[in-house]
């Protein structure tokens, strides 16, 4: 299941950068073709779609890091190591409720389905992610939140 889970999420990331490149070539062929030059002091949209350019080439950039990031991610360190890490897909109880956590180092925040399971792609600098690294089966550990401070517990870690 993580190696499905972690496909989809390069799959996605890749799927990002294609269209991301697209569009910021456009918008730069744009900003300098001499056919939009302004023709007035109030006249930006070649300024604008430069701006834009340069923050989807920036984009561009953070998407190659997140896809170099997520293939080197080891989904066997877990089981190496005897503990939780990156990689790690981990069952965590909270009010007696067990579901699934991905660990990584980016893409946190997406909810996956796989095969009709929901799993919740957790990244290790958010602060369930901080909490469960080097935690074991059984280990119990709490999360601070804007409304309360949460209890969990690990269930089973793969």
């Amino acid at each position: 299941m993580k190696r499905q889970l972690l496909d989809r999420l390069l799959d996605q990331a890749r799927e990002e950068l294609s269209g991301l490149e697209a569009s910021a070539k456009a918008n730069r062929d744009f900003a300098t073709d001499q056919e939009f030059k302004a023709e007035s002091k109030y006249d930006t949209r070649a300024l604008e779609a430069s701006y834009l350019a340069s923050a989807e080439a920036k984009r561009v950039e953070e998407l190659k890091l997140e896809i170099q990031i997520l293939e080197e991610v080891d989904l066997e360190a877990s089981a190496r190591m005897g503990e939780i890490s990156m990689g790690a897909l981990v069952d965590l109880r909270y009010h007696d409720q067990i579901r699934k956590y991905f660990l990584i180092p980016t893409a946190g925040g997406s909810l996956l389905k796989v095969d009709a399971e929901a799993v919740l792609v957790v990244s290790v600098f958010s602060p369930i992610g901080d909490a469960l690294l080097g935690l074991k089966t059984g280990d119990e550990f709490e999360v601070e939140t804007p409304k309360e401070t949460r209890q969990y517990q690990v269930v089973a870690f793969h």
